[in-house]
């Protein structure tokens, strides 16, 4: 009994939890399909007296909206997939492979994760202005593949597959990259899907560099479109919630797909330390 009760405390905290968390997101997109009279009225109402699409409707007819949306899959996507691409690779080296200066480069990956984008944009922007890369993609993009965190999960992950895998694999003739590709990728399925969350959905929020490294309007991504551009309807640029709620509730559905699809995976990723037997 006392060790139900217990369970129990935890299954309300966590319910508790979920509530706190849920309620923005909730009252987001309620707050999205009312008039702005409604949205702005006092005392709030859960239940609004007309439902409307109207701010859906405008989002998309006034804006450029599925232009910005494009330049977010687009970034976002290019740049997990290289991300994953350029992080296994390294990763594996750093948990499998003994060499001079690996406990060297792996403590200043490990530090890297401490220092902010502030830190170093003012030579990031340098750098892409000599390359002549900014107000592109690849501004946005290449600049996001050195990432330190999906090398950190990745080099734990390879260092509790067990030796053996590598061991029998070379007795029957295969190459490193053979094993790399063959045996490893496939064993690290869940790490590799906790990187694409994690990577997807930071790629996809990310807005203090595309804001400041791309100032055409026709490839602005979707957060820095919608803090510019959106909310300011009319000619007074009065601020429009309705408007700028529907905007947010459409840019959560891409990154919703995402988790939804690899969510198994991912919990598999978080709890293992190695492979199971």
């Amino acid at each position: 009994m006392t060790h139900a009760l217990k369970n129990s405390w935890k299954y309300i905290l966590l319910v508790v939890i979920c509530v706190v968390f849920l309620f923005p997101l909730a009252w987001a997109l309620v707050c999205s399909v009312k008039p702005e009279a409604e949205i702005l009225s006092y005392p709030p109402k859960w239940v609004p007296d007309v439902f409307t699409w109207s701010n859906y409707t405008t989002v998309l007819a006034r804006y450029p909206y599925l232009d910005w949306a494009k330049n977010s899959i687009i970034t976002a996507g290019l740049g997990t997939l290289l991300i994953l691409l350029f992080s296994s690779l390294a990763a594996y080296a750093l948990g499998r492979f003994e060499f001079r200066g690996k406990k060297l480069i792996y403590s200043v990956i490990v530090a890297m994760l401490l220092i902010p984008i502030q830190a170093y944009m003012i030579p990031l922007y340098l750098m892409c202005a000599k390359m002549g890369i900014l107000n592109t993609y690849a501004s946005i993009i290449l600049p996001s593949v050195a990432n330190v965190t999906s090398i950190f999960i990745l080099t734990s992950f390879f260092k509790g597959l067990p030796k053996e895998l590598e061991e029998a694999a070379r007795i029957d003739g295969c190459g490193e990259f053979r094993i790399f590709a063959q045996i490893m990728l496939p064993l690290s399925k869940p790490a590799l899907s906790t990187v694409t969350i994690l990577t997807f959905i930071s790629n996809w929020n990310s807005f203090l560099w595309p804001m400041i490294a791309i100032r055409e309007d026709t490839l602005k991504t979707l957060p820095v479109g919608i803090a510019q551009f959106m909310g300011s309807v009319n000619s007074n640029a009065q601020f429009q919630y309705g408007t700028a709620l529907a905007g947010c509730c459409m840019a959560v559905i891409p990154t919703l797909i995402v988790f939804l699809f690899l969510q198994r995976y991912f919990v598999e990723g978080i709890a293992s330390t190695g492979i199971k037997g």
